[in-house]
C-alpha cells in the first residue's frame, strides 16, 4: 500500500506543479506585479513548491535525511536531466549553442555552495547561531552575491510560452495548485519515511533518489519544452538557477528544524550525494567552457555520458 500511496502522490505532484509553474508564468505576465525579479521569483518558487513541502514535512515528521536529501537530490537529478537530454539530442550540440556568459556564473556558485555543504557535512561538530549551522549564513550571503552576477534576464526569467489564461483564472489556479502541491509534497515525505521503514532502505536514499526524482520531474517537462522550441539557453538556465535557489531552501529547512544545525543530524552518505553534484558541475563548468567548435560526435557526448553514469553508479552504490 505504502508503494501506491507514494506513486500516487508522486504523480500528483508533477501534475499539479507543471499547473503552478503555467499558472505562475501567466500571472508574471499580466499582474501589475510583473518585474523581472518578482517573475524570476514567482516562477523559481513555484517550480521549487514541491522540494519545499517535502523537505519540510520530513522535518515535522523528524526525518532530517529525507529533507536534506531531497534537496541535494534534486540538483544532482537536475543535473541529470541535461546530461540525459543532451545525450538523447546529441545532433543539436546544446552545450555550443547557449549564452556562456549568462549560465557559467551560476554554475560556479553552484559547485560553491556544494564545496561548503561538503565541509559542512564532514567536519565534526558545528558552530551553530540560533541552532542554525554557520554554513547556512554563508550560503545565503553569497547567494545575495550571486544574483549580482546572474543574470536574470538570461537565466530563469525567460520562460515557454505556455497556454493562456486571464489573471483571475491564473491566480485561482496558482493557489489552487500551490495547495495541491503542498498536500501531495506532504504525503509523499510521510509515504518516503514509511517506505524507508518498511523496505529498510536507506533514509538518505530515499529523500536522494526516489523523492528528489519525483519532485524534480517539472524541470525536465520544463527542459523539454524549451528544447521543442530551441530555446537552449533557458533548458540549461532554468536547471542552474533551480539548482540555486534548492540550496536556499536548505537553509530554510535549517532554520525550522529545531534541534541544531541540520547538516549535523543527516548521515554521512549524504557527502556522497553532495560530492556527485559537485562532480556533475564540474563537467557542466567544463562543457560551458568548452571550446565550441568540436566537431567529433563521440568526443561532445562524453562529458554528459560521464555525467550519466555517475549518477547510475552513485545511486546503486548508496541503494
Amino acid at each position: 500500500m505504502v508503494y501506491i500511496v507514494f506513486l500516487l502522490a508522486a504523480a500528483i505532484v508533477v501534475a499539479a506543479a507543471i499547473y503552478l509553474n503555467q499558472f505562475g508564468d501567466v500571472i508574471s505576465k499580466k499582474s501589475s506585479l510583473s518585474g523581472a525579479v518578482v517573475g524570476t521569483f514567482l516562477i523559481a518558487g513555484a517550480t521549487s513548491l514541491p522540494e519545499l513541502t517535502t523537505s519540510l514535512t520530513a522535518v515535522y515528521i523528524d526525518n532530517p535525511d529525507i529533507a536534506v536529501g531531497n534537496m541535494l537530490g534534486s540538483n544532482v537529478f537536475n543535473l541529470f536531466i541535461l546530461a540525459v537530454v543532451d545525450l538523447i539530442y546529441r545532433k543539436r550540440r546544446l552545450f555550443q549553442k547557449v549564452n556562456r556568459k549568462a549560465n557559467i556564473p551560476s554554475a560556479l556558485f553552484g559547485f560553491l555552495f556544494l564545496t561548503i555543504i561538503i565541509f559542512a557535512l564532514y567536519m565534526p561538530g558545528s558552530i551553530e547561531f540560533f541552532g542554525v549551522g554557520l554554513e547556512m549564513f554563508i550560503i545565503i550571503i553569497l547567494y545575495f552575491v550571486a544574483m549580482k552576477f546572474v543574470s536574470s534576464d538570461d537565466t530563469e526569467g525567460e520562460s515557454v510560452p505556455t497556454k493562456d489564461y486571464s489573471l483571475k483564472t491564473a491566480v485561482i489556479g496558482f493557489i489552487i495548485a500551490a495547495l495541491v502541491v503542498f498536500a501531495s509534497g506532504s504525503v509523499l515525505s510521510i509515504a518516503g519515511d514509511q517506505l524507508a521503514k518498511a523496505t529498510g532502505m536507506n533514509a538518505s536514499f530515499v529523500g536522494s533518489f526516489l523523492i528528489a526524482a519525483s519532485t524534480s520531474l517539472p524541470e525536465l517537462v520544463t527542459v523539454l519544452a524549451a528544447f521543442k522550441l530551441a530555446n537552449y539557453n533557458m533548458a540549461i538556465g532554468s536547471i542552474l538557477g533551480s539548482n540555486l535557489f534548492n540550496i536556499q531552501l536548505l537553509v530554510l529547512t535549517d532554520v525550522l528544524y529545531r534541534k541544531g544545525a541540520i547538516l549535523e543530524a543527516v548521515d554521512t552518505s549524504h557527502i556522497f550525494i553532495a560530492g556527485l553534484g559537485l562532480l556533475m558541475t564540474l563537467v557542466i563548468v567544463y562543457l560551458l567552457l568548452r571550446p565550441a567548435n568540436v566537431l567529433n560526435k563521440w568526443r561532445y557526448m562524453a562529458p554528459s555520458f560521464i555525467i550519466t553514469v555517475l549518477y547510475i553508479v552513485v545511486s546503486y552504490v548508496l541503494f
